[in-house]
């Protein structure tokens, strides 16, 4: 398995292995935290592509976990839905009915976080009494904790944009919303990785530097792939690999100043995006050359083939939803292997560079 290499029977069966066992419940509520923020990851896409994240208008972190139960209930929060721009400029002919769909897509979202936040902190109070949490283990969790904590906030900061003028949210906001959740996925991973057992392995330190690139390129991506969101760039220009017969499609970065073309050029944003995945191809498939050069055969080069593997899967992927214009299952599959990829990217840093750390320490 690529995101946790399996410790070996001697290991295992040494004091060292013995004294880290307390810690596997932990190692496992780590890696389950991090499943359940994929899901949420994907719920999200499925509300952001249904249009159905500014249905709720009102942030209740905690009442809000009870849906409208009475006919008088859904009207009165359908007439809050009635008085945004959305509604008037986009659904001035929804019902009530209509509304419900869309209503139950966001709550969802919203429980799944709620449940996430349970799930999370629940047990970290258990085992933080317990002294299971001390040392570089409890830093690693208090990191995820503050990212954990900021993503609500930061949720209802991006649902908020779209309520007053914008028919959607913030393609900016957006973008922060999903990488902050991309970031507690890789740092509650980064975390179980950490309590893993140790794996000798022939890793030129240059490796883990590199690693920590891969990191940040495809972080970067997901960034990326949240304005073409945002912008609905992906509607545009569904050809490849030329953008309406040219390789730089005409009006890029012409916004003044240029930067803003980024956040705010549909043309800008879809090419930016393609261009970083190119880059996320051709590192990972430089990073499995290095590493079968290297070290052939060893646990570095199966997870940077896994990953060159992963990143050509996931450019593919891309493509078919460009070319057959943004499909709801596709533009999910899409989302979902690009945040694996970052799991696997962080996997992968996280063994390499405690590989170097124990080299050092020997």
């Amino acid at each position: 398995m690529v995101l946790q290499e399996s410790i070996d029977a001697a290991d295992v069966a040494s004091p060292a292995a013995a004294r880290r066992h307390p810690l596997d419940a932990v190692k496992a509520w780590l890696y389950a935290v991090a499943a359940l923020i994929f899901v949420m990851v994907l719920a999200g896409g499925a509300t952001r592509l249904t249009e159905s994240g500014l249905s709720i208008t009102e942030w209740k972190p905690v009442t809000g976990v009870i849906p409208p139960l009475s006919e008088a209930d859904w009207r009165e929060e359908f007439s809050r839905y009635q008085l945004i721009p959305q509604f008037s400029k986009l659904n001035p002919d929804m019902t009530i009915e209509g509304f419900k769909t869309i209503f139950y897509w966001e709550w969802s979202h919203r429980l799944l976080a709620r449940i996430i936040g349970a799930a999370f902190v629940l047990p970290a109070i258990g085992f933080w009494l317990s002294g299971r949490l001390k040392g570089a283990v409890g830093r690693r969790v208090l990191l995820a904790t503050g990212l954990l904590a900021l993503e609500p906030i930061v949720g209802w900061w991006m649902v908020s944009s779209g309520l007053a003028e914008r028919t959607e949210v913030s393609q900016e906001r957006l973008a922060i919303h999903l990488m902050i959740a991309a970031a507690t996925f890789g740092a509650l991973i980064y975390a179980a990785m950490a309590l893993s057992g140790p794996r000798r392995e022939a890793a030129p330190k240059g490796f883990a530097v590199a690693a920590a690139g891969f990191v940040a390129l495809v972080c970067a991506q997901l960034g990326l792939g949240a304005i073409v969101a945002g912008l609905r760039a992906g509607l545009v220009y569904n050809t490849w690999p030329l953008m309406d017969g040219r390789l730089v499609p005409e009006g890029a970065f012409a916004l003044s100043p240029w930067s803003r073309s980024i956040i705010d050029d549909v043309a800008t944003a879809q090419f930016d995006h393609r261009l970083i995945a190119y880059l996320v191809v051709i590192y990972a498939l430089m990073q499995a050359w290095a590493a079968m050069r290297a070290a052939p055969q060893s646990a570095l080069a199966r997870r940077a083939m896994a990953l060159a593997g992963l990143a050509l899967c996931q450019a593919l992927l891309g493509i078919l939803t460009l070319l057959w214009v943004v499909p709801i299952g596709l533009a999910l599959a899409h989302q979902a292997l690009a945040l694996l990829l970052f799991g696997m990217a962080v996997a992968h840093f996280g063994a390499t560079s405690r590989n170097n750390e124990e080299e050092e320490a020997s």
